[in-house]
Formats: C-alpha cells, structure tokens, sequence
C-alpha cells in the first residue's frame, strides 16, 4: 500500500512538472514572438514589453528547477522517469537561455526602429518563420513526446544557418559600399545571429525530446560539413 502511494505521488509530482514545463516555453514563445513582431513591425513599444518580461521567465526557470529537485530527492525516480526529469532540466535551461535572446532581438527592434529601414534585400520574413516554426514545432514535440517530430526540427537547423550566412554576407557588402549603415546594419545582423541561435536552442531541445522519448543520445550526431566562418564581431 505505502509503494502505491508513493508510486501516486510520484506520478503526480510529475504531471505538475510537465504542466510547469510547458508553461515556461509558452511564456518564451510569446517573448519571441513578440520580439520578432517588434523587428518586422518596427515597434518600439512592443520591444520594450518584451524587455520587462526578462525577470518573470527567469523566476519560471528557478521554479521548474526547484520542483525537479525536489522530485529527485523525494522520489529517486528510475528509468524513463528519471530520463523526463533530466530532461525537463536541460530543456529549462535551454527555454531560459531562449528568452534571454528574445530579450536580445527586442533590444535590436528598439533601436532598429528608431532608424531608417535599411534598403537591401534580406530574406529575413523567410528566416523568422523558419525559426518561428522549430521553435512551435519543438514544443508540440515536448508536450507530444513526439521524437519525430524532434528529429525534423533537427534537420530544420542547417536551413536556417544558410539563411543567416546569406544575410551575413549581404550586410557585410552594404556595411563596406556604405558607411552610413553600418550602425543599422550592424544591429541587423545581431538581431540574425540571436535568430539563428533560437534555431540552435530549438534544436538542442529536440535531442532532449529524443533522449527523453526513447533514450538515446543524439546530440552532434546530426552535425554536418557546415561552413565554418566566424564572425568579426561578438554579440
């Protein structure tokens, strides 16, 4: 008897979990979300939201991480329990480090939308929404314990590194034929790198998902011969 109520506990520490889980990356995706809607719209106001949400995703983070403690040590959790709550703890931490370069895009918006547009080509509605779809993607995979569909927000990642490159070498060229924007110029293509590296959390919450769901590990294995560049910059 003792056994199945620890067994219930168990279980219902965990359904908490998950519940506090999900809405940690529902309070991420609306800072992305709306930081990206500050970018492409040019709203000052909208970035700034953005900026004040910082504290209460990272009072989020602290929370999940305590109650997986907690779980831990109460419970000594085994097998494919134990593989949900490590987890649920790389993914928090990935979630976290996600909203703080939201919170990085949104500083961009607010400059970028104080400025003049920059008059170049860029494939950037392209690139949001190939991001914006991993990172929706992602999370349906987490809640579904989905590892297929983890596995394409995996295969997504190389698409939106091409995209960033692309952009990359477009704002390098404006940057050298025109001074003048090299300040705009330089702001957007930060605001493509933290992107680009929302594509790269995206993805390395999917190998968790994977981990999770069918415990294998699978993080590098999907690594290609991508070029490897560096920029002449630090973020």
């Amino acid at each position: 008897m003792e056994d199945g109520t620890v067994t219930t506990h168990l279980m219902r520490d965990l359904e908490d979990l998950k519940k506090e889980i999900l809405a940690m990356g529902a309070m991420v995706e609306e800072a992305f979300n709306e930081a990206i809607t500050a970018l492409v719209d040019r709203n000052p106001e909208l970035a700034l939201k953005v900026m004040v949400s910082d504290n209460d995703i990272d009072m989020k983070e602290l929370d999940v991480e305590d109650k997986c403690l907690k779980i831990l040590a109460l419970h000594q959790p085994v097998a494919a329990d134990l593989r949900f709550i490590v987890a649920v703890m790389k993914v928090n931490n990935d979630l976290e480090r996600m909203g703080d370069t939201a919170i990085h895009i949104a500083e961009r918006a607010a400059y970028l939308a104080k400025r003049p547009p920059i008059d170049v080509p860029l494939h950037f509605d392209t690139m949001v929404d190939r991001v914006r779809t991993m990172v929706r993607k992602v999370l349906d995979a987490l809640v579904e314990h989905n590892a297929e569909e983890a596995r394409e927000v995996i295969r997504m990642d190389d698409e939106v590194d091409e995209l960033h490159w692309q952009m990359f070498d477009i704002l390098m060229n404006l940057m050298d034929k025109d001074p003048s924007a090299a300040r705009r110029a330089f702001h957007t293509l930060s605001a493509s790198r933290h992107l680009e590296r929302i594509g790269d959390y995206a993805t390395n919450i999917a190998e968790d998902v994977v981990f999770m769901v069918e415990g294998e590990i699978i993080r590098h294995s999907f690594k290609t011969q991508k070029d490897k560049r560096e920029f002449p910059y630090q973020d």
